[in-house]
């Protein structure tokens, strides 16, 4: 549950045992024990509503959270070259051609008559 043991549970117990002495001690474990399980559905409902709102963003997110954190555990250096080696052999989009105006169609021009110099 939050990563407790055996024993760290018992150490737990006898204290709350201290605490709050054995006639108390029930009470309080029920309470947590209710507490507990409305806390796991508030979070459950959370969770849900956000996957429902986030869709296929969270995923991405997660995938990117999860190279940042992989990023982060490895030598900067081989994690920077091993960047630049994925960005070398993945192939880049090309920009769409752009479009040019169509040039309007001209008319030739019309001849001139030759005039006789004087």
């Amino acid at each position: 549950m939050f990563g407790l043991s055996l024993e760290h549970l018992l150490i737990l117990g006898v204290i709350g045992l201290f605490i709050l002495g054995p006639r108390r001690l029930p009470e309080a474990a029920a309470w947590l024990a209710r507490t507990t399980k409305i806390v796991r559905g508030y979070v459950g409902t959370a969770k849900e509503q956000i996957r429902s709102e986030l869709g296929g963003d969270l995923d991405e997110l997660r995938d990117t959270m999860g190279t940042l954190n992989s990023l982060r555990r490895t030598n900067p250096v081989s994690a920077a070259s091993r960047g630049l080696f994925d960005m070398a052999t993945t192939p880049q989009p090309r920009p769409a051609p752009e479009a040019r105006p169509a040039e309007p169609a001209t008319a030739p021009e019309p001849e001139k008559p030759e005039t006789a110099d004087r």
